[in-house]
């Protein structure tokens, strides 16, 4: 982000701690877009995305004092989005990830033959398909970035277990791959 854009983020974010309630909007409306893909992938449904993404704007609004500027506002407001989304998965109360320190998986070396037609739509659908906890480990390692080590303490889990179950993830989703193209 270049200097003039950080300007203004932080002059709209000075404004919300003032309490303006255009300011607020403005800050909604430019992260709202990217807050609700990062809790859809997370979550693997609308609803829980949108409940995320309000509890999270809420959350960041009402703790702006707490943003020390560290960190990017996207990055700072993508954390608690990251959280709120695994505090819902959570409250499913499904088995959603066995501790399982000692069954570690190897990565699988995908066959050179397999090039199966990918759209990015049939990709997101089959991750939809995912069980929560290996979609929120693939969300969280491949598409926003943590490591094995962030995702442990972000999900409560151990390391190897983040590693084991991101292996399953891949082979799970390789499989709901290989089952659409037949």
């Amino acid at each position: 982000m270049n200097e003039q854009a950080l300007d203004i983020h932080q002059e709209l974010i000075d404004r919300c701690r003032a309490g303006d309630r255009e300011a607020h909007f403005r800050l909604y409306k430019l992260y709202s877009r990217a807050m609700y893909n990062v809790g859809f992938r997370i979550t693997g449904n609308e609803e829980d995305a949108e409940d995320v993404l309000q509890e999270a704007f809420v959350s960041a609004f009402k703790s702006l004092d707490h943003y020390r500027g560290d960190a990017t506002f996207g990055a700072w407001l993508k954390r608690i989005v990251v959280n709120k989304s695994i505090n819902v998965i959570k409250k499913r109360k499904e088995n959603v990830i066995p501790q399982d320190d000692e069954f570690d998986v190897p990565d699988e070396d995908v066959p050179a033959d397999y090039k199966p037609e990918l759209s990015v739509e049939r990709v997101r659908q089959c991750m939809e398909m995912l069980p929560d906890g290996y979609r929120s480990v693939l969300s969280l390692y491949l598409l926003e970035g943590y490591d094995h080590e962030e995702i442990a303490g972000i999900m409560g889990i151990t390391e190897s277990t983040s590693k084991s179950q991101l292996n399953r993830a891949k082979r799970k989703l390789k499989e709901l791959l290989i089952r659409k193209t037949s």
